[in-house]
């Protein structure tokens, strides 16, 4: 791993003690530099776009909710911005509230509401008859309740909480679903990809042409034709009128293996607008297995013989 040497900034949604830090502390490389905690998604690319900023930590998919549709958009629609990797955090939550207070006076929870639709079950056995307090992040909520701004007796808070904040913790594990995980990824500049691993991925956001029968079709066959599996795929309106999607792809495989080089090539000559988001390590370092006739000498094989054909050469 090559070694940083000059001061780097960053971004990620704060303040301390949010999943999205606990992401960013995976990233060694990210490790004694400056931290910049934002508020949103937005500040943070932009923090990355115009300089202030060398990479953003941002959320962009959780096995429970699926794919983080603000996230999604603004890769979508910012140009200049790269996936440089991919991190796993385990999503579960504490309840927390002021020192001295008790669960039989909690009327009011704050809470992000993607943390609250994960708490339903909990909530709903414990505290059926509370209210819901939007908050902007998972630790905002507990700030809130500390400082007064939320008018909320508690909030739904990351475990860590109490590492930085003064909070009795009511109730700990109160997630839905104890095995939730919230995929993240590190953002930085257009920049060349980095070499293949044998285990990567390459995402990338693609427009159907039109709204035809057989284009989903058509643009997922790019792939299947080459032996690539797809392990997301969403779709996102694009908003200028009804029945137009774009897809969010993630693809095993790295655009310098030939079958995936292949397949963006048919998916630019089908689609009017694609973005290339990078290709990266998997979080899991699981290797990308794949058929022999998928194999990268195959492709090579292939092309060098259209080229014969083209020249004259004669067959063998």
């Amino acid at each position: 791993m090559k070694r940083v040497t000059e001061r780097r900034t960053y971004s990620y949604l704060g303040p301390a003690g949010t999943f999205t830090e606990a992401a960013l502390d995976q990233v060694a490389e990210a490790w004694g530099q400056e931290r910049r905690p934002v508020l949103n998604v937005g500040e943070a690319l932009a923090d990355v776009l115009e300089g202030r900023s060398f990479a953003a930590m941002i959320a962009i998919e959780n096995s429970i909710e699926g794919g983080v549709s603000t996230t999604q958009d603004a890769l979508a629609t910012l140009p200049g911005l790269r996936i440089i990797g991919e991190y796993l955090v385990k999503v579960n939550f504490v309840l927390v509230a002021a020192p001295g207070t008790k669960l039989e006076d909690v009327t009011s929870i704050a809470a992000h509401p993607v943390a609250y639709a994960q708490c339903h079950g909990w909530l709903g056995e414990h505290l059926p008859r509370h209210s819901h307090v939007p908050a902007a992040s998972n630790v905002a909520s507990a700030i809130g309740v500390l400082d007064g701004t939320l008018p909320a007796q508690a909030a739904i808070a990351p475990p860590g909480i109490a590492e930085h904040y003064d909070v009795d913790v009511l109730a700990s594990e109160i997630g839905d679903n104890t095995s939730a995980v919230t995929r993240f990824v590190l953002v930085t500049r257009t920049a060349t990809p980095p070499m293949p691993t044998g285990a990567d991925k390459t995402s990338l956001i693609v427009e159907l042409p039109n709204d035809r029968p057989g284009s989903l079709l058509e643009m997922l066959e790019q792939f299947s034709t080459r032996g690539i599996n797809l392990s997301l795929i969403e779709s996102r309106p694009i908003g200028d009128e009804l029945g137009r999607y774009r897809f969010v792809l993630d693809a095993d495989g790295h655009v310098h293996d030939e079958r995936m080089a292949d397949a963006l090539l048919g998916i630019r000559r089908f689609s009017p607008r694609v973005v290339f988001l990078g290709s990266y390590p998997r979080a899991d370092r699981q290797i990308v297995h794949y058929p022999d006739r998928y194999a990268d000498d195959v492709f090579v094989e292939a092309r060098d013989w259209l080229r014969d054909l083209l020249s004259g050469a004669p067959e063998e």
